[in-house]
């Protein structure tokens, strides 16, 4: 499976540089949720001069493809961005029918549902709802990216890869991990046979304290996943089995459809 660069080499002459290295700011941009990323990130990101970068971003930003916010000194995804990805399309129907999914899994369970959907080495948020719990637990946003293997629906999507294709991916992400102080390439490892073992991923506190999510590919769409993320003592009240029998019901309500 080939990967999309994670750095851009500054000494390549390729016709479609400038497109590759916007393309990866956009994504790691994107990666920082609303939160957003430094000029800092990005540059370090992408191995690129601090010049190079702030020039490409300034044009994005003239484009209305990023916004700038000056107090903050954060760059965000901006409105055409957005927009262009509201574009009725096949993929937007796909996705459309998995709506009532996420909705129903969110009102049975009480916490936040997502739906993500498998980006290169990385896992986009497509679709989420929060649960009605008092407390919410919210560790990702819709258009926001992480590396495969980082959460719960994002493991289940790296599981779902052929053996090959998951080596490539945990020996390209490795460098990044650092920023996870419980995850490790062989942690990531060991979880993703876990969800090969169970039909399921588990994340216990591996993106935030006291939190647990658990998540589980869609078998004819491998490349999509339905997940759920709430404090640990809301899902350890009932048990996993709980949690995991609901999303594998609302997972096989959707395909049935499709028979």
């Amino acid at each position: 499976m080939r990967q999309p660069r994670q750095g851009v080499a500054e000494g390549s002459t390729d016709g479609t540089q400038a497109v590759r290295r916007a393309s990866a700011i956009l994504r790691r941009i994107g990666r920082g949720g609303t939160q957003g990323a430094s000029l800092a990130d990005v540059t370090q990101a992408l191995q690129l001069p601090r010049s190079t970068t702030h020039r490409i971003m300034k044009c994005l930003v003239d484009e209305g493809l990023v916004k700038h916010d000056t107090d903050r000194r954060r760059y965000f995804i901006g409105q055409l961005t957005y927009e262009l990805g509201l574009t009725y399309n096949e993929s937007a129907l796909d996705l459309a029918k998995w709506r009532v999914a996420v909705d129903r899994v969110a009102q049975k369970t009480g916490v936040t549902a997502y739906l993500l959907s498998r980006s290169g080495i990385e896992a986009v948020c497509v679709l989420k709802t929060e649960g009605n719990s008092v407390i919410r637990v919210i560790p990702v946003e819709v258009g926001q990216r992480r590396f495969l293997g980082v959460g719960a629906g994002a493991t289940a999507l790296l599981a779902a890869l052929d053996p090959e294709s998951r080596a490539q991916v945990i020996a390209t992400i490795a460098p990044f991990l650092t920023a996870y102080s419980t995850l490790t390439e062989d942690k990531v490892r060991e979880l993703v046979d876990q969800t090969l073992s169970a039909g399921y991923s588990v994340s216990r506190g591996n993106i935030a304290k006291d939190v647990i999510g658990i998540g589980m590919a869609v078998p004819e769409a491998p490349y999509l996943a339905l997940s759920i993320a709430g404090l640990a003592n809301q899902i350890e009240e009932k048990g996993l089995a709980h949690w995991v029998q609901i999303l594998r019901q609302e997972i096989n309500a959707v395909r049935s459809k499709d028979i």
